[in-house]
């Protein structure tokens, strides 16, 4: 059986990483995987390229010969650095994307998989449909540059997958969180640098703003599991889909879960001053569940326990 020749940008990332580990498992699919400044990890069958995503000469040379692209490469950071220099994240993704974009169809690649993201999304009780959100409406202002960058992204697959060429597939997931994430507390997101304090701090964990927003957190394994059935279900040129826990989460709910899995005895303490985005909302994965089949299995408890226990075998016990 002729193997599928799977592009992997952003391999060294934490989603991307999770990719590569999981899809080099399939015996349908030869994995290429893209790095840039971090090095190679032992990966079976995996063939490494090294790449700068920002140069057309690289981006075309990349793609030649390739099936299926997974876009998993990106400038992102948590909460500091969006509050602090929110433009890391707006040229690079927008130059690495139009690249990778225009070289999927000069080269007729079948498949182009984007994970993006829902930061567009305003605060509300109801989980958010895609057809819901209005671009009219104003986006959260700590969240306009990165926002608008992977609305921009999303457009420009849309416009190639009117072109019949290549099959775009947009996954609009919420925060991802589990094994090769961010877990230092510069560059973390909320559980990455909650599951850090928890399994280091001594006697007080403290946490970021008042407790009181929520995130829809999906664990890295059922984003994954959506990446595979989109390759393998998507007949459309473009599509468009949530990919969520389906449920917000408060932070106050969400540290206290998290302390009581490190099984440590932590006193929380949460600081106003922070830097913190109060929003809350949560995503409808109705659509991905009637295109793709797929709704998220592992539930947040059960990820918490999966990435703590990842912790441990890969920082040590935490400090007793």
């Amino acid at each position: 059986m002729k193997r599928k020749r799977v592009l992997i940008c952003g391999a060294t990332g934490f989603i991307g990483r999770n990719l590569v580990e999981a899809l080099s498992r399939r015996t349908d699919f030869e994995i290429h995987a893209v790095r840039f400044t971090r090095p190679e990890y032992a990966a079976e069958s995996v063939i490494w390229h090294r790449a700068d995503l920002r140069d057309a000469r690289q981006v075309d040379a990349l793609l030649k010969g390739m099936e299926i692209v997974i876009q998993a490469a990106a400038t992102t950071s948590g909460a500091r650095d969006i509050v602090a220099t929110p433009f890391i994240h707006v040229t690079d993704n927008a130059v690495m994307n139009s690249l990778l974009l225009r070289a999927c169809f000069n080269h007729k690649v079948e498949r182009f998989v984007f994970l993006s993201c829902s930061v567009m999304y305003g605060p509300r009780e109801r989980p958010w449909r895609e057809s819901e959100w209005d671009p009219a409406q104003p986006m959260h202002p700590r969240y306009f540059g990165i926002g608008w960058t992977k609305l921009y992204i999303e457009k420009m697959c849309e416009f190639f997958g009117s072109l019949n060429v290549t099959k775009h597939t947009v996954i609009r997931h919420t925060n991802v969180f589990g094994p090769h994430d961010k877990f230092d507390l510069e560059r973390s997101h909320v559980v990455g640098a909650t599951v850090t304090k928890a399994m280091t701090n001594e006697g007080t964990i403290s946490v970021w703003g008042t407790g009181e927003e929520a995130r829809d957190l999906i664990y890295v394994d059922d984003l994954v599991s959506f990446v595979e059935r989109a390759i393998e279900f998507q007949t459309c040129a473009y599509a468009l889909l949530h990919a969520s826990a389906g449920e917000a989460i408060a932070i106050r709910d969400l540290v206290a879960r998290i302390v009581a899995a490190s099984q440590r005895d932590l006193r929380i303490e949460y600081n106003p001053e922070g830097p913190t985005i109060k929003t809350s909302f949560a995503l409808d994965n109705s659509r991905a569940r009637e295109v793709l089949g797929w709704q998220p299995q592992v539930s947040f408890d059960e990820g918490i326990r999966r990435t703590i226990a990842w912790w441990r075998a890969t920082y040590g016990q935490a400090q007793v």
